[in-house]
């Protein structure tokens, strides 16, 4: 009882991070980036209903796109056949890529060839007049 007016015994350390346990990082911006949105600040989120899916706003649901092609088991695309291929073809000349029409791989790479054959003999036009 002499010790009790003496240095306290030494407790259990506080609760330490084990050794295995990653050390949490923290952000630091390269030159020229100031946040999420770069130096202009942070993005727009949408308004309701918009893409973003803000408050209030319904989730847009977008249906997985099938190809006209094969759902009608098309295989041959004739460079002779106008109307379909004009459907393929926007306003201002150009191929309308697959990701926009739902056409398979195999189906585009045929579409665009047709497409290309339909233009070299005027029958699509290579571009709209301006």
């Amino acid at each position: 009882m002499a010790d009790e007016t003496s240095t306290p015994q030494t407790a259990a350390p506080a609760a330490e991070a084990p050794a295995s346990a990653p050390t949490p990082r923290t952000f630091t911006p390269r030159s020229g980036h100031s946040g999420p949105g770069g130096p202009r600040g942070p993005r727009p989120q949408g308004g309701p209903g918009g893409p973003g899916g803000g408050p209030g706003g319904r989730k847009f649901f977008r249906r997985k796109k099938v190809c006209k092609f094969c759902t009608e088991k098309i295989d041959a695309i004739s460079y002779r056949d106008v109307r379909l291929l004009q459907g393929f073809v926007a306003e201002r000349g150009k191929i309308v890529p697959r990701r926009l029409t739902g056409v398979c791989t195999r189906h585009q790479r045929k579409l665009s060839l047709a497409i290309k054959q339909s233009r070299n003999i005027a029958l699509l036009a290579f571009a709209t007049r301006y």
